[in-house]
């Protein structure tokens, strides 16, 4: 029988996607793992693979669709082995007719999510492996992601393989619809402006990624209650502990930057002060005993903020290793949904562009940002006497709901410490 493609949900909280582009057209023969489209999601532009062997029939979402929710059909295969309708028809029902002139034009139809009256939710265990059970990409996915065991659970696609609806799982478009109808009354009440007249303007259309980016900070300045702290920091302890061990790095290849070590201080000030390692969560405070990092990347178009685990366990030259695999993927738009979920605390340097400071906005639902700004020449007292020393100013963003002054100066004085002093860092 047909296979209905849909928009698939790459990641936990992607609500919408955009069909960047088609790599197959409609008779195209695939088979399980093909790439067949690249989906644009608020991360990342990701590939779309096959999950069975079949051919295109249909394809009912044109590439260059934006805001395609998640769970919307895109494609209908037959799988091999089975007769395949006229091409033709199949052709005919993803392109709709011409209209005539001043005619409306009709919205297009979303089938609904096929329901399957026997799946029942899987019991979450502890620790689960899905690698051996037949299984489509997206069902293991979310099934690792929730703990789920697929062992023993009778699947409804082709050849018994086990779907996403076999999971029991509530349907990710109703409850994306319902998540954006709350939403839209706080964003409908900020103005929009056009531009002024006479002043020459391109207007262009945003990006997914920009819109998230818009609405997530817009709903971070306007509910979570940011608290700032600055402490400046004589850097050259730091800087030259980086010299001596980038020579004795140098034959593996490993380069150390300053935005490294500082991830390695910020990780290890975490864990001296464990009180903003937290996240608010209403009535609860989750509290982490692992530092995850996230790094801001600036990426065409906007910013990524790919995840460091467990950076204060890691040393400076693994943190190296990792950050730049990690920017590599990000500028090169590879990152994986497991690349960039998570993360309880961020840092964003903008040192390289030199800023003198800066106040970042936290990145919800994270409680903790730290910005480092440039290293500036001045003077400042160096051993009891008044010499020129390198200063750099590290600001952090706090959720007051989640952490107090006291325990983010706290923080703060740790931080400066281990760059003064840095090493602690490789101890």
């Amino acid at each position: 029988m047909p296979v209905e493609l849909t928009m698939p949900a790459l990641s936990p909280t992607m609500e919408k996607g955009t069909l960047a582009r088609w790599l197959v057209r409609i008779g195209d023969a695939i088979s399980p793992g093909d790439t067949i489209a690249e989906i644009e999601t608020d991360k990342a532009t990701m590939e779309y693979e096959a999950a069975d062997e079949g051919v295109i029939v249909s394809i009912a979402v044109a590439e260059g669709s934006q805001d395609v929710p998640v769970g919307t059909v895109i494609a209908t295969v037959v799988v091999a082995g089975e007769q395949a309708p006229n091409l033709m028809e199949g052709e005919a029902k993803a392109t709709p007719p011409p209209q005539a002139p001043g005619s409306p034009v009709p919205e297009p139809a979303v089938a609904p999510a096929a329901v399957h009256e026997s799946a029942t939710p899987a019991e979450p265990l502890a620790q689960t492996d899905n690698s051996m059970v037949n299984a489509s990409p997206l069902a293991r996915r979310i099934a690792g992601m929730r703990g789920i065991s697929l062992q023993g659970l009778a699947g409804s696609g082709p050849r018994g393989r086990i779907v996403k609806a076999d999971l029991g799982i509530p349907s990710l478009l109703a409850s994306a619809q319902q998540a954006i109808a709350p939403a839209a009354v706080p964003m409908s009440s900020a103005p929009i402006y056009d531009p002024p007249g006479g002043v020459p303007v391109e207007t262009v259309k945003l990006t997914t990624m920009r819109k998230t980016i818009a609405r997530r900070l817009t709903e971070s300045k306007s509910h979570v209650p940011h608290f700032y702290l600055t402490v400046r920091c004589n850097l050259d302890p730091l800087l030259q502990l980086r010299i001596s061990l980038n020579d004795g790095l140098a034959p593996r290849g490993i380069k150390l930057s300053v935005n490294d070590m500082l991830i390695k201080a910020m990780a290890t000030a975490m864990a001296l002060v464990p009180d903003v390692n937290v996240q608010y969560g209403g009535d609860v405070l989750h509290r982490f005993s692992r530092q995850d990092i996230a790094m801001a990347v600036a990426v065409e178009g906007g910013l990524v903020t790919p995840v460091i685990r467990d950076a204060g366990a890691l040393s400076p030259s693994g943190i190296a290793q990792t950050s730049k695999a990690l920017a590599l993927k990000a500028r090169d738009g590879k990152l994986s949904p497991e690349d960039y979920q998570g993360g309880t605390a961020s840092l964003s340097n903008l040192g390289m562009f030199g800023v003198d400071e800066m106040f970042p906005v936290i990145n919800p639902p994270q409680a903790l940002i730290l910005g480092v700004a440039a290293g500036i020449e001045q003077p400042w007292k160096v051993d009891g006497q008044l010499a020129l020393a390198t200063i750099m100013a590290a600001t952090a963003s706090f959720d007051h709901r989640a952490i107090d002054g006291a325990t983010g100066a706290q923080f703060m004085a740790a931080f400066r410490e281990l760059v003064e002093s840095p090493m602690q860092l490789v101890a």
